[in-house]
């Protein structure tokens, strides 16, 4: 009996331990490491501040209807993903602190002429507020694309082998961090200042974003970083030296470009596959913006038709709570095997809300799914980076999130049409059917776990986990 007891003690005592221990090694890291999870979490407050509201804003202030609306939300999420790929280098040829910089001056342009654009321009499709509205969503597109890349690029910079998984996993978790507290904040200054009042609280964050960059990743900051990654693994000063020199700041630009065109990931079919697959599960990230806030301020009354950003940002909370969690329990673990398992556990539970719009249903999908998300999605980001040669971990963080321009173009295109059909504005919830509409997204979604599943003898056959020199 005292040996169960013992063993039951060691057993706990491990899992504690492998939970807390990245936690502690990650408090040990750097001001720098600080600064940027600190403007993520303010992005993150900033993105999904607006992004949770920007079809309703469309509709009401921009004068669209719900498939023009979702059609816009597209384009700036798409767009986001598309300028990852043409944008993602740039922190790899001007550095981390100038990138955050650039990234988050586009988007205070952009935020601040959206949310002017109702008051300045004319209502309607393509009129002057429709067309004021699309340059502000230009600006946040291209910021978004330097900011995201750049933010990774930047854990990689800034951890150890050591704390890396921890790190990713942080990073992700404190822009979903971020991506709740519209949840609390937005309510009351909507009902106060309406949709753009919102906008324009997220738009003055955007200037402290900005200061915390510029104030808190110093180059002092930046270089004390380096210096204490390079003591803790014990780099030679010979090594220090080499491992600093770029050798592409020696290149000429017909050399550069060989230089990418000889490392370009697309040329791995692996590794085209890998990302591919996840677009019938990622379609469900789309949802959140694209259908969930209509879907609960419609089909739903009383308090959650009153208060749905709570719901619609909810899923970033438990992604706080969680992946840190899940990431500390299974760092370890085979990262293919975990793809599987996290899509899988992702996507079933959308066929929960096929059963019928109640609070349960609702509350199981966001918990259920945002479980699946922790166990895969900082899993995957890690992956690309770490595969990633030297000096282009940004594009191939760019590349890593392409298949996300297709998805959110895709889910764009129809889910406006879903909601007008399945869902539609100014209908008693009776008469609605979104049993249907979640049902075709249900078996839209396991097709990513199935595909990775019949996939796994020739994907692990050459799959990579980190990039050799």
């Amino acid at each position: 009996m005292a040996e169960n007891d013992e063993n039951g003690k060691s057993f706990f005592g491990n899992i504690t331990k492998e939970i807390t221990q990245p936690f502690i090694d990650l408090a040990h890291t750097s001001r720098a490491l600080f600064g940027l999870n600190l403007s993520y979490v303010l992005e993150g407050m900033t993105y999904f501040g607006v992004v949770g509201l920007l079809a309703i804003f469309f509709n009401e202030y921009v004068g669209l209807d719900d498939i023009d609306a979702g059609r816009m939300v597209g384009v700036l999420t798409a767009g986001i993903t598309i300028a990852m790929l043409f944008l993602g280098a740039t922190v790899d040829w001007i550095g981390l602190r100038k990138s955050l910089l650039i990234a988050l001056s586009l988007m205070l342009v952009g935020r601040a002429l959206l949310t002017l654009s109702p008051e300045i321009g004319a209502p309607g499709l393509w009129q002057s507020a429709h067309i004021l509205a699309m340059l502000g969503i230009l600006g946040i597109i291209l910021g978004y694309g330097i900011y995201q890349p750049a933010a990774y690029a930047g854990v990689k910079k800034l951890t150890t082998p050591k704390t890396a998984a921890m790190g990713y996993a942080m990073l992700y978790a404190l822009m979903n961090l971020g991506g709740f507290l519209p949840g609390l904040i937005s309510p009351p200054i909507r009902k106060s200042f309406e949709i753009t009042g919102v906008f324009w609280f997220m738009t003055i964050f955007t200037v402290i974003g900005i200061g915390v960059v510029y104030f808190i990743i110093t180059k002092k900051a930046m270089k004390d970083a380096v210096d204490q990654i390079k003591a803790e693994a014990g780099t030679t000063a010979e090594e220090a030296e080499k491992d600093e020199e770029d050798e592409m700041a020696k290149m000429t630009t017909k050399e550069k470009v060989k230089y990418y065109i000889k490392n370009f990931p697309l040329r791995d079919l692996r590794f085209l596959f890998f990302i591919f697959i996840l677009i019938p599960v990622q379609t469900l990230f789309a949802h959140n913006w694209l259908t969930i806030p209509l879907y609960t301020s419609r089909a739903f009354d009383g308090f959650i038709q009153d208060n749905f950003e709570f719901f619609v940002n909810l899923n970033p909370i438990l992604i706080f709570i969680l992946t840190p969690m899940v990431t500390a329990l299974t760092s370890k673990k085979n990262t293919y095997t975990m793809m599987i398992i996290g899509t899988f556990v992702m996507a079933v539970p959308t066929f929960i809300l096929a059963t019928g719009p109640t609070f349960f249903n609702l509350m199981a999908y966001l918990i259920i799914m945002t479980i699946g998300e922790a166990m895969w999605q900082p899993r995957f980001l890690q992956w690309v980076a770490e595969i990633a040669p030297k000096n282009m971990t940004g594009i191939y963080m760019g590349i890593g999130q392409f298949p996300w321009f297709l998805t959110k173009i895709v889910t764009s295109l129809y889910s406006g049409w879903f909601l007008m059909k399945y869902v539609p504005a100014d209908t008693p919830p009776s008469l609605m059917n979104s049993e249907m509409m979640w049902l075709i997204y249900g078996f839209i979604a396991v097709i990513s776990p199935l595909g990775l599943f019949l996939a796994k003898g020739w994907m692990q056959k050459g799959f990579k986990t980190k990039h050799e020199d």
